[in-house]
């Protein structure tokens, strides 16, 4: 089985993701990455999968860094590296038949760069609607979960249920029959 590389374009993301656009043209552009990486890191946590978010120097200029946060790994590239130029030569080197890389970004040129180099391509949209259906599907077995722990928890056996419910049936009848 291949393993799998998600790798986010994350300006694009911010770009193209309405909530963290909003932030960005509000001049909140560290809230909206904080954010980014936030959402990011629960869908990693679901899915499973090795996730490399890739920030350019554009708007935060310096010497490239690389830690993780979240349980992602961050990059920031050198100042006179596009994440572009970043993106297309991490895909190059991840790309194997033992690997599949996916490439997060809504850049056209940048969508074929990596899918000429074997990689898979998401634009942001389609990537932020994956997201929201995790986190549907995440919320729908959490409900199913505490159901099951309610159940599990009653301090009653089968037994003890029933004749409590025999017990109620019996004192509704008898404060019907009393009108």
């Amino acid at each position: 089985m291949k393993k799998d590389i998600l790798i986010v374009d994350a300006y694009n993301m911010i770009g193209n993701w309405p909530d963290l656009n909003r932030l960005k043209l509000a001049g909140r552009l560290e809230e909206a990455r904080d954010n980014l990486l936030a959402i990011l890191s629960e869908y990693h946590k679901y899915q499973r999968i090795e996730m490399i978010v890739v920030f350019d120097a554009m708007y935060v200029p310096g010497i490239s860094q690389k830690f993780d946060q979240y349980g992602l790994e961050v990059v920031w590239t050198g100042q006179d590296q596009t994440a572009d130029e970043y993106i297309e030569a991490l895909t190059k080197q991840k790309q194997t038949r033992f690997t599949q890389v996916k490439v997060a970004t809504s850049d056209q040129a940048e969508q074929w760069t990596v899918f000429s180099a074997g990689a898979l391509r998401i634009p942001a949209g389609e990537l932020l609607t994956d997201i929201n259906r995790t986190r549907k599907e995440v919320h729908t077995q959490a409900v199913k979960f505490a159901d099951k722990g309610q159940v599990r928890r009653s301090p009653w056996s089968d037994g003890q249920l029933s004749k409590l419910e025999q017990l109620r049936d019996h004192l509704g009848d008898d404060g019907n029959s009393k009108k």
